[in-house]
Order: C-alpha cells, then structure tokens, then sequence
C-alpha cells in the first residue's frame, strides 16, 4: 500500500530535514529527480511510447491519490492537502489537451528523462518544479515550522483552550511579529523624523517654503522631470539615471512629486527600493518599451481595452459597471501602470479630453439603465482643478440609473494635500444619502508609503462620509514574508479599506515587477490569514485580459496545464461569466519559480522561510 510506503516518512522530522537540505540545494537535474521520484520513473521507463507512459503514469498517480485518502488516518492533515493538489496539478498537466494549450509536453519530458534521453532545453527551474511536484504527490518535501508546542489531542475544556492561546501566541510572534518587525513604515517616528529632514532638504534645493508644501499646485509646478534635478536631491544609482535619461529620449512619460520624492531615503540602503520601483524605471522597462514601440508590438495592452471600449473614453467588462477616463495622465506615473503604454507625458497639455467626448461618453452610459457604476480614472482625476473635476462629476450625476461613483486616484499617496476642504466638500456634495455613494480607489503599494500626511487627507474624506479602498498591486517589492500584511494593517490604522490585491499582470516590460501566483496564494494563506478578518478583507485576484478579474482564492477558476522548459507555469483561467455564458479561456505563463527564490535571495531573505512556496498551484 502506498501509506505504508510513505507513512512513516511524514513524521519522521528527521526524514523530513534531509529532504528540506535536499530540495535547497542550488542545482536540480534529472538524476535528482529519478531518485526522489524512482518508482514513478521506473514504471514508465518502459513503455513502448509517450502515449502508453502517459497512461501508465496517469494510472499510477490517481492510484497512489485514491490509496492516500483512503488511509487519510495516517496521515496529517496537511499531507493530505498537498497530495491532492500536487495530484491534480500533474493529472491536468499529463492531458493531451494541456499540451495542445500550452504547446509543450510534460508527459514526453517526463518520459525522455526516464529513458535517459537528452533534453537539452530543460533548465534547472523545471527540475526543481517537477522535483517538487513529485515529492509533494508521495506526501513529502519541506513543511513550515511554526516552532510551536506539540498538540495534546487529550485535553478537553479550560485545559484545551489554555493550550490553543498559547500556541497561537507563538505563532504570532514566531512568524509574523517576527517579520513585520523587519520593515520600516511610514508611521514609525524614526522614519517620520527622517522625513521631516527630508522636506527641509527638498524646499531648500526647490527654493520654497512651509505654505508652498501645503499647497497642491507648488508640487504640480515642481514636478521632478529629468535625473539631474532628482540626484540633486537623492542619491541616484548609475542605472537608475541610465535609465531615466533613456525614458526621456524615447518619450516614455517620467515625473515625480517633491512630496513623494520626500519619502525616499537620503542614502541607498534599499530601505525605500519598493518606493523608489514605483517611479524610476529600470533598463530593463525603457529598453522593453522602446523595443515594442518600434516594432508596433509588445503587450502594453495587456487587458485588450481596445477590445473592450465600446465608444471613446470608455472601457466596459462586467454588466453593472463601466470605466470612464476623461483625462490621460497623472502628476507620476507608477512604472507598471497599466495603461503606461497610453499616457500622455506627466500633465502634459493634450491628456484632458473634450467636453464634447465626455458628453458623448456619459450619453452613452446612460442608455444603458443596466450600468449603475462608473469609475472615473484614467490618468488621476484629482490632477485636474476642482472646477473640471466638479464639471464631470455633475454630469456624469445627471445619470438617474447611477448609484455609485468611484474615483480612481494615486494622489493620496503621491500628493495628498491635494486633498483640500474644497476638495473634499465639492467631492462630497454629490452624495446623496441611500441614492448615490462616492467612493474613493487609491493604490497605496508598500508600507514606506503610508503617513501622516495621507492619514490627514483620509480622515477630510471620511468625515465627509466618503470611503476610502485599496488596490495593491503585488509586485516583487511588496513580496517577501508578511510585507504586504503589515501594509493592510496600516491601511485600517489610516482609515483604508483594503480592497483588492492583484497579482502583477504578465506583461513583458514588467517582468521586474512580476511575482508566481504560488507566491500570492502562499501569502493568502500562510500570512494574511493570521490577521483579524476586517484587516484581510482584500480579494486575491489575477486580472484576465480582455475578460476581467479571475479570483484566486477558488481553484476551481484555474488549471496548470504545464511547467515549461525554462520552469515557468502555464495557467488557464476560466472567465467569470463561464455559469453564464460561452466564453473563451485565457492561457499565459507564469514567473519561474526558482527565478522568482534567486531574487529574493539576493534581497538578503532566507529561502527556507518560503519553501512551502512549490505546493501552490
């Protein structure tokens, strides 16, 4: 019986850490993986053809998943979860329908290696991926040690309960205490009191004063455009000034704000690295973006709205709400924008549409008594003045069949004294009590950038009855253990509810940015979960282009249909409207995962605290 076979191994902790120093090792080959997965492969080394190993090893796995639930007693809990979803992950990738989609064969991959065939395009990522997925389907491979007091099944009551607290305390603080109190925020005095240095510096450089820093328009007016005027007030890398005096040649839109310049360090110890990502572009992004303006290709348009804009300034994908963007750019543009390949340069003069468009667009909108939403971004709305902005707002509430309104906008974390009493009443004045809500979608990415300033503005807009949500985008530098939970807990302590958490989308002049699903699911469930219910109330979601937000809490919305040569996952995602009505799949490939591990490696973090990483899918 196969619980015989691998029983004991689960709770022999000292099995259990030959194999955690086994599968860390840097290298992974086929050899590696004949040996951790030596009864498979000899089963399948010899069959006659791919088609009869494919059958064999189909039959073996499903055989060895149904023998592991039928003696679910000797096994933990947890083993048993993850030979059920390393099962699953490799019985979809043995169909032939999966390589049809992905137009690669593991199943001939799998059978080459077991003959000794040479395979040349096999790169260590796909051996580590595949060594994994065999030792999660045998109920073995590393398991995350919370450090904890052993369970005492026998205890019943007070007793019971008294020992539960304790180990929860432990594992409070062995695991996210322990990592969130690695990561400076912008709530901290220390960091408060740097900034406060900062500011000094900034208006001295800027030739300004106390009220000019209060004042909105004076940042507009002081917009940092080219490296020279930035390295005169932080310390800038070679790349990094490479890289922007590139943007600037090629046209790609670059601007920052004094005041979010304010938030990154006077030195480059990396403590600000996630704030600095946002704005200042990497070789790596103009030269994409250069390389797919010339050749009239690349995948800027990731989420195809050019399928999905019925009339100008509109995009529509779901039945209830539409996005309206009347203007085309932003006082800094965050470098993974979504729309990075259409934005006008920072406040440029020809990003604000027409009256007349706009007319035309709302007109469209209200014909449609089934749209009853509409989110105003673009480009940042709260970069135009409140007459504009105000202008809009009154005719887009003309709409009778309207009951909400959001406004998409970065400023809270780029410019949040944007946020006037003016503001904030003209905002409020199209409220109306159980009619009409309007609402606030901010994208406040890393803790570094949560502050007083942005708490003050908040707290305007709240006392207006106006809400406040966060979108996050999780990008490698708000990736490593319980980052982005310590960010939604200072979310709530400003007054932010966090909203969505999107998986960063798979566009090619982005890949810096791009973190595995496996990560963010990881994250979902090892970190956030240890958080109290109304500080975790984000959705996980990847976005399908064309389609729209597929949600990654529920496995059913999603296949793997393969590992690729170079270790990169193949997903398919199945669109939301699938009970509904006919639609196509959405395939695309993932971020390797042993790529992804390097890099945080390089980071400084230990790559043991993410093993359980690999038995994600």
């Amino acid at each position: 019986m196969v619980i015989e076979m691998y029983g004991n191994a689960i709770n022999d902790r000292s099995k259990d850490s030959r194999l955690r120093a086994y599968v860390r090792e840097e290298e992974y080959g086929p050899e590696k993986l004949k040996k951790v997965a030596s009864k498979f492969f000899s089963y399948i080394a010899s069959a006659p053809n791919v088609n009869s190993a494919r059958e064999r090893l189909h039959r073996f796995v499903s055989d060895h998943h149904f023998d592991t639930f039928s003696g679910e007693k000797e096994f933990v809990r947890d083993t048993i979860i993850r030979v059920r979803d390393c099962a699953r992950a490799l019985l979809f990738m043995l169909k032939e329908r999966s390589e049809m989609l992905s137009n690669f064969s593991v199943a001939q991959a799998l059978y080459d290696i077991a003959r000794d065939e040479p395979r040349p395009d096999l790169k260590p990522a796909f051996y580590a991926e595949m060594i994994h997925l065999f030792l999660g389907i045998q109920g073995e491979g590393p398991q995350l040690s919370y450090d904890l007091l052993p369970p005492k099944p026998y205890l019943e009551g007070r007793d019971a309960a008294v020992q539960r607290s304790i180990i929860l305390d432990r594992l409070w603080e062995n695991r996210a205490d322990k990592f969130m109190r690695r990561y400076p925020h912008g709530l901290m005095d220390t960091v408060r009191s740097i900034r406060v240095e900062n500011k000094k510096r900034i208006l001295k450089a800027l030739g300004g004063g106390e009220d000019d820093w209060n004042d909105w328009r004076w940042h507009f007016k002081n917009i940092i455009r080219d490296h020279e005027q930035l390295a005169a007030l932080i310390p800038l890398t070679n790349e990094q000034m490479q890289a922007i005096d590139l943007a600037k040649r090629v046209r790609l839109p670059f601007g920052i704000t004094p005041y979010y310049v304010s938030l990154m360090d006077n030195d480059l110890q990396g403590a600000d690295l996630a704030v600095r990502a946002q704005v200042i572009p990497s070789l790596h992004y103009v030269q994409a973006m250069t390389k797919g303006k010339q050749e009239d290709y690349c995948s800027f348009d990731f989420m195809l709205e050019k399928d999905t804009s019925p009339v100008d300034l509109v995009t529509r994908r779901y039945p209830a709400i539409v996005i309206l963007k009347p203007y085309n750019t932003c006082p800094q543009i965050c470098v993974y924008c979504q729309r990075n390949w259409e934005i006008d340069d920072v406040l440029s003069s020809g990003a604000m549409a027409t009256r007349q468009q706009i007319l035309e667009a709302l007109e469209w909108i209200r014909e449609r008594p089934a749209i009853h939403e509409v989110l105003i971004t673009g480009g940042d709305p709260l970069s135009l003045n409140n007459k504009m902005l105000g202008w809009i707002l009154e005719k887009t509430c003309e709409n009778p069949n309207l009951e909400r309104i959001r406004i998409g906008t970065r400023t809270l974390v780029t410019m949040p004294m944007r946020f006037t009493e003016e503001c904030v009443n003209m905002l409020a004045s199209f409220r109306l009590p159980m009619k009409r809500e309007i609402s606030l979608v901010t994208h406040v990415e890393h803790p570094y950038e949560v502050t007083p300033e942005m708490f003050n503005a908040i707290e305007k807009l709240r006392g207006q009855r106006i809400n406040v949500y966060n979108q996050n985008v999780y990008t490698f530098y708000v990736s490593r253990r319980f980052e982005a939970a310590l960010l939604r807990r200072l979310l709530k302590r400003v007054g932010i509810e966090p909203y969505y958490t999107f998986n960063t989308k798979g566009k090619d002049e982005t890949t810096d940015f791009r973190v595995p699903i496996a990560r963010l699911l990881q994250e979902q469930k090892e970190e956030a979960r240890l958080l109290p219910g109304l500080s975790r109330v984000d959705e996980a979601v990847f976005n399908v282009p064309g389609l729209g937000k597929n949600y990654l809490r529920a496995l059913q919305h999603r296949d793997v249909l393969a590992v690729m040569p170079d270790g990169s996952r193949v997903y398919e995602f199945h669109p939301w409207e699938k009970n509904i009505r006919g639609q196509k799949t959405y395939v695309g490939s993932d971020v390797p995962l042993l790529e992804y591990l390097k890099r945080l490696e390089s980071r400084g973090e230990r790559i043991s605290d993410y093993e359980t990483i690999w038995y994600y899918y």
